[in-house]
């Protein structure tokens, strides 16, 4: 009988629909779902700090997304065992003591993660087989019209290609059941065992919107926000907000756990779509999911490169200013209060701040990556990583010009100074407008100058 248990070793793929680990050509008698918290994950961020390399936020929705998942698997006849450690290591000991006929695992872009399988795959015992197969993914790699080595340049021929030659399959249907639980050891530890400080962590109640980790709250949210609030029909006018919860599709975090696949939402889009007809603000959601699509293929075709080609610098005055929010700077301040007390920001901040720490403070652009993964309850590797490099002007695609002045985008994003004032209350006893932005220069007896003013600044600088 233990010769026919399979191990389903999960990563960030957290759901049971459109999950294509849980589909089986011969069922196993018994199935072991398996999710291991990477150690590493606790070790510092950055060397000769103790910031972990994950944070409270992004833990916590993590282990929100699991125990809705073990739910899911117990009404299937299934479990979910959560171990902590050297995820190869317990893969391959568990394999060893269940005498397993098979591990499957879903590919990843990742380069820690991908080292983690490609060890399981040449150290597993003899009796046990290995598959790796590919999931989670918007196009399936053989339905691309390119080789995996000919990925284009550009996210733009990218997307005129795919567009061209490939059409996103539907996603499948969760299994009813599952394999049954062998005679094997069952184990999901609480949160407060494992990080104490994420197990209290609360967000700001000035955040946008409640966050859950799991499969349930992703569907309620893209339904509520295609059909109830109709977003598909704004959401190319919106999606530059920076205040409330519905100037975005607000997915990421789900997706970056797997909690939601990219197939799903495009399902849902088309079927929107089919009721209301399509939009340019329709077609962006999907849009941006192809973005997504290929910053998996760079990082997957680039794997350490996409690094950078040396060890990132030494934390030094300019980015603790920047990671605290105390630059000066209102707009960028906000922002990075707002990533540090909620774990989420949205786009338009993410580019501004990302932008004014490469380009006006200087700094090493793998550091401002480097806090991002610690703080974003939606941190994917291949996304997180692809954008800095983008905006380091080092990325597929490199230009000249990644530089956001960050003034005019507050000007234009912020115009009342409403975003800057939720998060500095200061600022909220000042008119509305330019003063908000600058109120070093507004009023000078009561507000520091910032760290930084660029020369690009000076067209959009309001009279002293």
């Amino acid at each position: 009988m233990n010769s026919m248990i399979n191990i389903v070793w999960l990563q960030d793929d957290l759901r049971i629909a459109d999950n294509p680990l849980f589909h089986f050509a011969v069922p196993p008698s018994h199935l072991v779902c398996l999710y291991v918290v990477d150690e590493q994950w606790f070790a510092p961020l950055i060397d000769g700090e103790l910031t972990p390399r994950i944070g409270p936020a992004r833990l916590r929705f993590l282990w929100q997304s699991l125990m809705e998942l073990r739910g899911e698997l117990l009404q299937r006849g299934s479990d979910l065992l959560v171990r902590i450690g050297k995820p190869s290591d317990v893969v391959i000991e568990l394999a060893d003591s269940l005498n397993a006929r098979q591990v499957r695992v879903a590919e990843h872009a990742g380069v820690e993660e991908s080292a983690h399988i490609q060890r399981v795959s040449q150290g597993l015992p003899s009796q046990t087989t290995f598959e790796c197969i590919e999931g989670g993914r918007l196009l399936a790699r053989q339905a691309l019209p390119f080789e995996r080595e000919a990925l284009p340049e550009s996210f733009s021929a990218f997307r005129r290609s795919v567009e061209q030659a490939c059409t996103v399959p539907s996603s499948r249907c969760a299994p009813i059941t599952l394999p049954p639980w062998p005679e094997a050891p069952r184990g999901f530890p609480p949160l407060k065992a494992v990080c104490e400080q994420s197990a209290t962590w609360q967000p700001d109640n000035r955040q946008g919107y409640m966050y859950r980790g799991g499969e349930s709250a992703a569907h309620a949210r893209l339904n509520d926000y295609l059909w109830r609030l109709r977003g598909a029909a704004t959401y190319k006018k919106t999606r530059n907000g920076l205040l409330g919860a519905n100037f975005s599709t607000r997915v990421s975090p789900w997706l970056a756990r797997g909690c939601l696949s990219a197939r799903q939402v495009n399902d849902a889009v088309k079927a929107w779509e089919a009721e209301y007809g399509s939009s340019e603000s329709s077609y962006w959601i999907t849009f941006e999911l192809l973005w997504r699509e290929y910053f998996i293929r760079a990082a997957e075709l680039e794997g350490p490169k996409m690094f950078g080609s040396r060890q990132p610098a030494k934390p030094c005055a300019a980015f603790n200013a920047w990671r605290n929010g105390t630059t000066g700077l209102p707009f960028v301040d906000a922002a990075m209060l707002e990533l540090r007390y909620t774990g989420w920001l949205s786009n338009r901040a993410r580019q501004n701040v990302a932008s004014f720490l490469v380009n006006d403070l200087k700094v090493d652009w793998r550091l401002g990556a480097l806090w991002f993964e610690h703080c974003l309850i939606d941190y994917d590797v291949a996304s997180n990583w692809g954008n800095w490099r983008y905006i380091a002007g080092i990325g597929r695609d490199p230009r000249q010009d990644r530089y956001f002045n960050v003034l005019k985008q507050a000007s234009h994003y912020d115009p009342k100074g409403l975003y800057v004032a939720h998060w500095l209350k200061p600022l909220a006893n000042l008119p509305y407008g330019s003063k908000r932005h600058q109120p070093w220069r507004a009023y000078p007896l009561a507000f520091e100058a910032p760290c930084v003013e660029p020369k690009q600044w000076e067209r959009w600088l309001i009279p002293l």
